[in-house]
């Protein structure tokens, strides 16, 4: 059972998200949270699988809660998906920055929504590259090129393969469609993402884009 815990604060969107959620059978909304101070209180006493946090919230923001949250190792297991009603690139960046899994709209179909938080809860991310690279592209884009750089020494940790393998999951491509382009297999493909991960601090994949924007190996356009 994959338990979910709800931040917003709208009683009515927690509650359109809580029915859709409880009628799968494999999903259990365990508590809601109307801020995000309240929202990092109920995952400490319940460690849920998977956080829907809204951006937008009163006390403290949902950027803040994800970064509180993230930042807790004994809350390592949870998952964080932002959740917005308009596309602020800066909040977005700014979440997964702080360590979220993803982001969805509200007005995301039913099925997309349980689909996502099934993906998160098994320790993928949440990546749209049509979206998130975009978004980390443009947040980052103008900095990388008014100021050329050196190699982050960040870089130096991982090796050739494992660069190259960075850069085709911030180009959104699954462990299958990275184990084609190299012709590997994918349980080798996955065994590169992981280590990759390891070696950066990476949680998930999102992190994973969000270091190689960052650091440049991937660059805007």
């Amino acid at each position: 059972m994959i338990r979910v815990v709800l931040a917003d604060d709208q009683a009515l969107v927690r509650a359109g998200f809580r029915s859709l959620l409880d009628s799968a059978a494999d999903i259990e909304v365990v508590g809601e949270a109307a801020n995000g101070g309240q929202a990092i209180a109920l995952v400490r006493e319940l460690r849920p699988d998977v956080v829907l946090m809204d951006i937008r919230m009163p006390e403290v923001d949902g950027v803040t809660a994800t970064r509180r949250i993230t930042d807790d190792p004994g809350l390592g297991g949870v998952r964080v998906v932002v959740l917005t009603t308009f596309a602020e690139e800066a909040n977005v960046f700014a979440a997964l920055r702080s360590g979220a899994s993803g982001f969805l709209v509200k007005d995301i179909e039913p099925d997309e929504l349980l689909h996502a938080v099934r993906i998160v809860a098994r320790g993928d991310a949440l990546l749209s590259p049509s979206v998130t690279r975009a978004v980390i592209a443009r947040s980052l884009g103008a900095v990388q090129e008014s100021r050329p750089r050196p190699e982050p020494p960040e870089l130096a940790l991982l090796t050739g393969r494992e660069r190259e393998v960075v850069r085709l999951v911030a180009a959104g491509l699954s462990n299958d469609e990275i184990a084609a382009h190299l012709v590997v297999s994918p349980l080798t493909a996955k065994t590169h993402v992981s280590r990759a991960m390891i070696k950066v601090g990476a949680r998930d994949r999102a992190q994973l884009v969000v270091f190689a924007y960052r650091t440049g190996l991937v660059t805007p356009g």
